[in-house]
């Protein structure tokens, strides 16, 4: 496989370009199907695989800006994008990316930031995954316990839940201005609260050097109380303008490898329409569910990435890496899957009734 290694002068590193075409067509699929930019796959496994930390997370931004728009532009065709909340998102992102991405530089002249960026990545990880699993689960217990009640259960994975209990607290803080976002349908929320969870994620945007989506795509859900597929849709929309900005304030800095960008672009311009098509035919909680398997997954992956650090034993790394592009691959699998099964039982329908 050597013969397809080029030399990327910015890095100062060779790497395979198959494999950064793959990295960036799976990150396309699940960036369009979870509303995320990819950059807990591709930071970590870049920085696996070869680069510095620093050039990780500038390239990373330059790829999740590319990949954006195409899955940004399909999302708003199909009616998932609250343009209101992403407005005030981009705005107030951009100011926790900046703070970020300095936080980043000022790390990387005073020490490891490797290890300091993987230890961020791990308790927002696992925090998160298990957020999200008792959350689904609450949710299919309780419904199993109606359906055995006589009541009426919604039929698959993807069930209908209450509104999310902190969203509803959170909506009745009574902080002026308050602001509504109709097409959430969220008629009342104080916009400091707003601001200040946009202004963390776009904190850890800069910083981690991801599109923020990983963990705004949640805030969207359980703190401001926005539908699953509108989050996703208007998540992708933020991530397109915090990628672009991010990846000029990395590349002022000299921090981007714009060939390595584009070639895992070429794989993420095509990733990102399936993923986008897909969310037709998973909804609701059935994302959320896949969410949680997918970031607890990469969460182990970078914890063995640490361990190497600390053992400096390369099985570690090794298995850090098959660990974490095995997940991108199996969720990417999942996704066409699926997205090929409703797809061909959706014309088989549409030739019956015609």
């Amino acid at each position: 496989m050597d013969i397809f290694n080029i030399y990327l002068p910015v890095a100062g590193i060779e790497f395979n370009a198959l494999l950064l075409i793959l990295i960036g067509f799976c990150v396309g699929v699940l960036g369009g199907f979870f509303g995320v930019g990819g950059g807990w796959i591709v930071t970590p496994a870049l920085n696996i695989f070869g680069f510095h930390m620093a050039y990780a997370i500038g390239t990373d931004l330059s790829n999740i800006f590319g990949q954006s728009i195409g899955a940004t532009i399909k999302h708003n065709k199909m009616g998932n994008i609250d343009w209101k909340l992403g407005a005030i998102s981009i705005l107030v992102s951009i100011i926790g990316l900046e703070a970020g991405s300095q936080v980043v530089l000022i790390l990387e002249k005073a020490g490891d930031i490797g290890s300091i960026v993987r230890w961020c990545y791990l308790f927002l990880m696992f925090g998160l995954s298990s957020i999200m699993f008792y959350d689904y689960f609450e949710v299919y217990f309780k419904s199993k316990n109606q359906s055995a009640k006589g009541k009426k259960n919604i039929s698959g994975s993807i069930v209908k839940a209450d509104k999310i209990k902190l969203a509803e607290r959170l909506h009745k803080i009574n902080l002026p201005p308050m602001i509504s976002f109709p097409a959430s349908g969220i008629q009342s929320v104080s916009l400091w609260i707003v601001i200040l969870i946009f202004l963390f994620t776009g904190f850890l945007s800069g910083f981690l050097g991801v599109g923020g989506g990983f963990i705004r795509m949640p805030a969207l859900v359980y703190l401001i109380g926005v539908p699953t597929v509108i989050a996703v849709g208007t998540d992708l929309m933020s991530i397109l303008f915090a990628g672009a900005y991010g990846c000029f304030t990395y590349a002022v800095k000299g921090r981007v490898e714009f060939i390595a960008a584009f070639i895992m672009l070429i794989g993420a311009s095509i990733g990102a329409q399936l993923g986008a098509t897909a969310i037709k035919y998973i909804k609701g909680y059935g994302i959320r569910l896949l969410f949680a398997i997918m970031i607890v997954l990469a969460g182990f992956s970078i914890a063995l990435e640490q361990v190497y650090k600390v053992t400096k034993v390369p099985v570690y790394q090794s298995f850090a890496g098959i660990v974490l592009m095995g997940t991108a691959v199996l969720m990417t699998i999942m996704i066409i899957t699926r997205l090929i099964i409703e797809a061909r039982k959706e014309r088989k329908a549409a030739k019956s009734n015609s």
